[in-house]
């Protein structure tokens, strides 16, 4: 009853201690200003140390706590001390987002299988570990925690321009994420992913252009999308917060599609 009368407090994430991954990249730099902005104490990670040092600076200017780690979780022992690196500056870890990953693009009879085994092991692979290594920290701790994967609307949809291994890889993202919803919910952590479409960030910059490639592309995959318009990073503030929080304790195992409609039609 108290949380239906003060339903806000469901969302409070201040003082939770939020470790994510690839925190220089698209998602990750979002995930940090959304959770640092909500109170949570940061532990950001990736593997560009100029970047890394860049995001961190903005968070803390911003009065966030932060702590770097300059590493990719790139193995079982890196992925470990990712966890031990939260747990020795804050004393344990409530929230994981897995925002690392990469894309390779290329038509398949253009594309070494070595290309596609880096992408699988990006995404799918350290994902596992990642999440392996969070949940045993988190049982440790014995009160739930929150791991949130980064998917893409391409775990659901095709793509007809080389998007094999970056497809195949967020449908497995997918599926370890119910996967794994199954097998923690017991234990009081949530596993989820935000699939997002499009959004706004330094990658897709060009889309947003007023020229007539930017235009062209643009207008394409609108056509697609009943919001019509692409994502903005403000629009994953809601569905981040909701999955790192309390909110979202009855949740698990659940893709929730940040796309404007695109994946429901």
């Amino acid at each position: 009853m108290n949380a239906l009368m003060n339903p806000l407090s469901m969302f409070d994430v201040s003082g939770k201690v939020a470790l994510i991954t690839g925190a220089s990249g698209a998602f990750g730099m979002v995930a940090a200003r959304i959770l640092g902005g909500a109170g949570c104490k940061l532990v950001l990670a990736a593997g560009n140390e100029s970047a890394l040092d860049e995001i961190a600076e903005e968070c803390r200017a911003s009065g966030f706590e932060v702590t770097t780690v300059n590493t990719r979780p790139t193995d079982e022992q890196a992925c470990s001390a990712l966890i031990e690196q939260a747990v020795k500056a804050y004393g344990r870890l409530d929230i994981l987002v897995v925002a690392s990953g990469m894309n390779k693009v290329a038509l398949i009879n253009d594309m070494e299988p070595e290309t596609f085994t880096a992408v699988m092991d990006a995404n799918v692979t350290q994902s596992w570990l990642l999440s392996r290594a969070a949940a045993g920290q988190m049982k440790a701790q014995g009160d739930g925690g929150k791991i949130v994967m980064v998917s893409s609307a391409r775990g659901l949809l095709g793509h007809p321009a080389g998007y094999t291994a970056y497809c195949a890889s967020k449908a497995a993202v997918d599926g370890m994420t119910k996967a794994l919803g199954c097998e923690l919910g017991p234990t009081g952590i949530t596993v989820n992913a935000i699939a997002p479409t499009v959004f706004r960030s330094p990658l897709t910059a060009w889309m947003f252009d007023d020229t007539d490639k930017a235009r062209a592309v643009r207008e394409g995959f609108l056509a697609r999308v009943p919001k019509g318009r692409l994502g903005e990073p403000e629009d994953l503030a809601g569905p981040l917060l909701f999955l790192a929080s309390n909110a979202s304790d009855f949740y698990t195992g659940h893709i929730l599609y940040a796309d404007g409609g695109y994946t429901a039609g």
